[in-house]
């Protein structure tokens, strides 16, 4: 019974962080969806899917690697079982991450330096790129517990 507690719990905070931060891409209208704005609990300005692929694709300045590089083509492939993969990962998720990579607030050999120099713009751009594709990952929707 403890277990079923917590595990409410745990998807009620969950759901509560994930509604904290004002609208989210699924309340945008489906024309701006189509083009990959979103908006964010980040703070970011709308990203745009077509940017952000692009950027995917570019090579870093710190790192000489791009995005595909490590995650694999639209994020799904990574060269190593320790990197996530990217494609249909929650936006905020994304730009949560690259946002602490970028302040210093998370650490990584590689990440902390590829996106050191990424601007508000550019990590909204690819979280809205990462996010709109077609991935593996699972989440909780629709799992029963008994």
């Amino acid at each position: 019974m403890t277990n079923k507690i917590l595990a409410i719990a745990l998807l009620a905070s969950i759901a509560l962080a994930g509604c904290s931060g004002g609208d989210t891409p699924a309340e945008h209208s489906a024309a701006d969806r189509a083009e990959g704005h979103t908006s964010s609990s980040a703070g970011l300005p709308a990203g745009h899917i077509a940017a952000g692929e692009k950027l995917a694709q570019t090579k870093g300045k710190a790192t000489g690697q791009s995005c595909f590089d490590c995650h694999g083509a639209e994020g799904n492939a990574p060269i190593d079982e320790t990197y996530p993969k990217l494609a249909g990962q929650y936006y905020d998720y994304i730009a949560h991450s690259l946002q602490a990579y970028r302040d210093g607030d998370r650490e990584h050999p590689l990440m902390s330096s590829q996106a050191k120099e990424l601007t508000d713009q550019q990590i909204a751009d690819l979280a809205a790129y990462f996010g709109s594709r077609k991935g593996s990952l699972q989440d909780l929707h629709g799992m029963h517990h008994d």
